[in-house]
């Protein structure tokens, strides 16, 4: 069972929220993906943001502003992740530090190589999560995944084992989280994962499948049939327990190549993502894509952006005529959207319960 819901939605914990935005009201956000920095020192052959990979970073003092600003106005979390690597910023544990005391769930997707211990010490008491991508078992294979440096993953495991250790020895809330993209390429090691970061004493890995972004040379799984590899959930299956689990994202899997029950993108006023360059948008799909920016935080604030003429505009093509069977696959707010329109366009029978 997926507690976590990773492969459905949590909007259903939001209630509030979503019945002011059912009422028509302009609600703020409750979720921010942010990019620190657009730099990453890794090229993984996945990579759907392969195309925004730039050394450039967002300054400290614009995230601080950024931050103070989103936990006045009812942002309840932020995601540190985005087109880069976010550990190459060097101020990253003190803006996470920063969400924490503005009342904002904090949390970091990270290749791993760069948590060393200096950063978990500061970071782990305020972070809800961390999820470290890692996508083979073996040396040779990762190296080919992720186009690092040699001993990456030995770093990366190393890591991982010293933030379990800190831990339990500090006894920290944060949940320690692994995933992996799954390709014909690693498949194999799949299990042999499992079973290493289960004896690490990680929390859960997640299995997850390719979807390729609309501006990304990255073509590496786009013809793969899923369907034909649910068998290793099953497999998988086997090593959850003892504090481990394992979240094989079968449902996401399955409707890879289903249509979409939904016309437009109604999950986009509830998240916003925010580039390395300070631009606002709808979605990463929309990633330097001028006239989908609700505007840049190098120059506005981050209410005066969401309230602004600009949002309002790109709001109202997606409220009329975006055509959300266009628009990319298994995106992240795909449960979100078949909820949304099931609660904007009910059954007759619904009050038969």
């Amino acid at each position: 069972m997926d507690e976590l819901r990773i492969d459905s939605h949590k909007l259903i914990y939001h209630v509030d929220r979503v019945s002011d935005w059912l009422k028509g009201k302009d609600i703020y956000p409750l979720f921010l993906d942010v990019s620190p920095t657009s730099a990453c020192n890794h090229r993984c052959v996945f990579c759907g943001l392969d195309f925004a990979h730039k050394p450039v970073f967002l300054s400290k003092a614009v995230m601080a502003g950024m931050i103070k600003d989103a936990g006045r106005h009812g942002v309840k979390s932020i995601m540190y992740a985005g087109e880069g690597e976010p550990l190459l910023h060097k101020d990253l544990a003190d803006i996470i530090g920063m969400t924490k005391k503005n009342n904002i769930d904090a949390a970091l997707n990270t290749n791993g190589v760069l948590m060393n211990r200096a950063f978990l010490e500061k970071s782990l008491p305020n972070l809800v999560w961390i999820r470290v991508s890692i996508d083979a078992g073996t040396p040779k294979t990762y190296a080919r995944m992720h186009g690092g440096r040699p001993g990456d993953l030995e770093r990366v495991l190393e890591n991982l084992k010293a933030a379990v250790k800190l831990k339990k020895k500090e006894r920290y809330s944060v949940t320690i989280g692994t995933q992996f993209l799954l390709l014909k390429e690693n498949a194999r090691e799949a299990v042999m994962l499992a079973a290493i970061l289960k004896k690490i004493g990680v929390d859960y890995l997640i299995i997850k499948p390719y979807s390729k972004h609309p501006l990304s040379a990255n073509d590496a799984g786009t013809e793969l049939d899923y369907t034909k590899m649910l068998s290793l959930g099953e497999e998988l299956e086997k090593y959850s327990g003892g504090g481990f689990k394992v979240i094989f994202r079968k449902e996401t899997m399955e409707k890879r190549f289903k249509p979409k029950t939904y016309d437009r993108c109604l999950g986009a006023p509830f998240w916003a993502y925010i580039s390395a360059t300070g631009d606002m948008y709808p979605c990463h799909t929309f990633l330097g894509v001028k006239e989908y920016s609700f505007g840049d935080l190098n120059k506005s604030s981050f209410s005066s952006i969401w309230k602004g003429k600009k949002r309002k505009k790109v709001m109202r093509y997606f409220n009329t005529k975006m055509d959300a069977g266009k628009c990319r696959e298994l995106c992240r707010l795909d449960s979100i959207n078949r909820y949304l329109w099931q609660l904007k366009h009910p059954h007759p029978h619904v009050n038969f319960i």
